[in-house]
């Protein structure tokens, strides 16, 4: 995967690998000794059941992904589900 930066991800939506909307992107979680990235942080789009969801929540409801299930950056953000 080619190089892009932080800020163009930003807001960015992101869909399941089966194609469901899962939400937007609201952040990424990253280890600040190694700079190695942990979690996508996903605000749910209102349509979707979070139960009908197999993503961990954290405790304000959004959805985390670990970055290694993210399969492509281009319109949408494509992680394996």
């Amino acid at each position: 995967m080619s190089d892009i930066l932080a800020e163009n991800l930003s807001g960015k939506s992101v869909m399941g690998s089966d194609g469901t909307e899962l939400g937007l992107l609201y952040n990424i979680t990253m280890d600040l000794k190694s700079g190695t990235l942990h979690d996508l942080v996903i605000e749910p789009d209102e349509a979707i059941s979070r139960r009908g969801v197999d993503l961990e929540l954290n405790d304000a409801g959004r959805f985390l992904v670990p970055v290694n299930r993210v399969q492509a950056v281009k319109d949408y953000i494509v992680v394996q589900r």
